[in-house]
């Protein structure tokens, strides 16, 4: 078996940009576990999270909860301080940007270089907490709608 590109490890430091939060589309994706963890910290119900908060999109076949965005592409989370739910935030969030998709070849991981200053920059993570951010997506999917 081929031992995977970031082998050694994979330099990567938060610069604090928000380029992750703002600026462009794109979907925060929720799993069950997420959803319980937002409920709880913003005090409401599932019902009025999932109805103001989330949308359902299609990717595939395959219908996943996002977080919604404001109409200049920032998460609806995010303000001038921050992320207003930063305790209480997604693990496709705490994981970026440690994703399948931008492990699944040396050539994604670098592109990301494009999108986020951080990407080969400052501390390196090891093999071992990589594949224990993979690990953990395996255990804790998207949640699913019908």
């Amino acid at each position: 078996m081929d031992k995977p590109f970031y082998e050694d490890g994979l330099a990567f430091e938060c610069q604090r940009c928000s380029a992750c939060c703002r600026f462009d589309p794109g979907y925060v994706f929720l799993s069950e576990n997420d959803i319980i963890k937002l409920v709880r910290h913003l005090k409401i119900s599932r019902e009025v999270f999932l109805e103001k908060f989330c949308k359902t999109v299609d990717i595939g076949g395959f219908k996943r909860i996002s977080i919604i965005e404001k109409s200049n592409n920032d998460c609806w989370f995010w303000d001038d301080n921050g992320c207003k739910v930063y305790e209480a935030r997604p693990l496709q969030c705490r994981s970026y940007p440690f994703w399948f998709s931008l492990l699944a070849d040396k050539s994604n991981w670098d592109g990301e270089e494009q999108h986020c200053p951080g990407v080969n920059k400052g501390r390196k993570h090891s093999k071992e907490e990589i594949e224990s951010w993979l690990a953990w997506r395996r255990r804790e999917p998207y949640s699913q709608t019908e």
